[in-house]
């Protein structure tokens, strides 16, 4: 191994310095560089002296003359630009997984475990409850804090784990509470063994060393609980700038529900042909969720979702969030003229 933990190396892409932290096998390593860390190719890294000797000295920089308090200029807003700048870097939060190769006794490429980290790019920071659960049990359990743009390294699974379905849970709360922002936030992920391999194969192909999954974009606002029979004086939010709508006018604003969704992906987007059966899967529930949403602000009585037959696997997704909403009266996959066994029907109780 060229390297060992502790070494100092140069990025070669960025010319950045960093250290050895972790040896991932015998072609990756762990680099911390200025307490970010993050896998590389021993290939991309070198020693730091060769830069240090080849480097031309700099003269010493000129002593500039001091300067009083009273001298200084009064402190710029920040800049449009660099405003725009962080807005581009933030993307919301995310599981990333780092497989750790190693030779089989066929001298074949295979994973041996997972490295999780949870990546921070927003701007905020967060005390998080991480829980990893299989079939139910609880099987590893953490909190600690992951503070803006930066990563939290939580542990190593298994690969042989992933027949196990695990389910990620993650309960997130702001470091800086805000008032206008939720105390907390709850998300969860829960894997499949042929998810990972499909997601596995495309960074190999890709020469990636990580593959991620996005727990959220933004943390949620407050929302606002009204007791049932209470009377609202509204001019308290017109008086502070919100435009208040009767509930009734309201609707008249959102887009038109559906009773009857297609999810087939060729109806959702013309450039499906150019998306992995995750990417697929993504957006068939993105679509399921925003429509289900709709129907409810609409009050809807019912809705038929078109999911096809096929593997079964988004029928089953669609299932298992129907079982978490709350006003989902009751729902049924049953044999029809013209869907076949290929939609659900789900009827909502807005007594609940």
């Amino acid at each position: 191994m060229k390297f060992q933990v502790g070494d100092k190396v140069v990025i070669q892409h960025s010319n950045d310095e960093g250290e050895v932290v972790e040896i991932i096998n015998d072609k990756m390593v762990l680099v911390d560089v200025r307490g970010v860390r993050f896998p590389a190719y021993t290939d991309q890294l070198d020693f730091p002296y060769f830069k240090r000797f080849s480097e031309k000295k700099q003269p010493p920089p000129e002593k500039k003359p001091r300067r009083f308090v009273d001298q200084l200029p009064a402190e710029k807003p920040q800049s449009n630009q660099k405003k725009e700048r962080i807005a581009r870097l933030e993307n919301g939060v995310w599981l990333t997984f780092l497989p750790v190769w190693d030779n089989d006794e066929f001298g074949d490429d295979v994973v041996e475990s997972l490295k999780i980290h949870l990546v921070n790019n927003t701007s905020s920071g967060y005390h998080f409850s991480y829980h990893l659960n299989y079939f139910g049990k609880s099987n590893f359990d953490l909190d600690n804090q992951v503070h803006p743009f930066q990563d939290f390294y939580i542990h190593d699974i298994p690969f042989a784990n992933l027949n196990d379905n695990p389910v990620f849970e993650c309960d997130f709360a702001l470091l800086n509470p805000d008032k206008a922002k939720a105390d907390h936030y709850e998300t969860s992920l829960k894997l499949r063994a042929k998810q990972v391999f499909s997601r596995i194969e495309e960074i190999k192909k890709k020469g990636e060393a990580t593959f991620s999954f996005k727990l959220f974009d933004h943390y949620p606002e407050k929302e606002i609980e009204i007791e049932t029979g209470s009377v609202i004086d509204t001019g308290i939010f017109s008086g502070s700038g919100f435009r208040v709508y009767e509930a009734s006018r309201a609707r008249q604003h959102l887009e038109s529900p559906r009773s009857e969704l297609d999810l087939h992906i060729e109806k959702l987007t013309d450039k499906w042909s150019s998306l992995d059966n995750f990417e697929m899967l993504t957006l068939q529930l993105q679509t399921f969720e925003k429509y289900f949403d709709l129907a409810l602000a609409h009050h809807l009585p019912s809705m038929i979702v078109i999911h096809g037959v096929g593997t079964g696997k988004l029928r089953d997704e669609i299932h298992e969030i129907l079982n978490a909403k709350r006003r989902v009266k009751s729902f049924v996959n049953r044999y029809h003229p013209r869907y076949g066994y290929g939609a659900t029907e789900i009827f909502f109780d807005y007594s609940k």
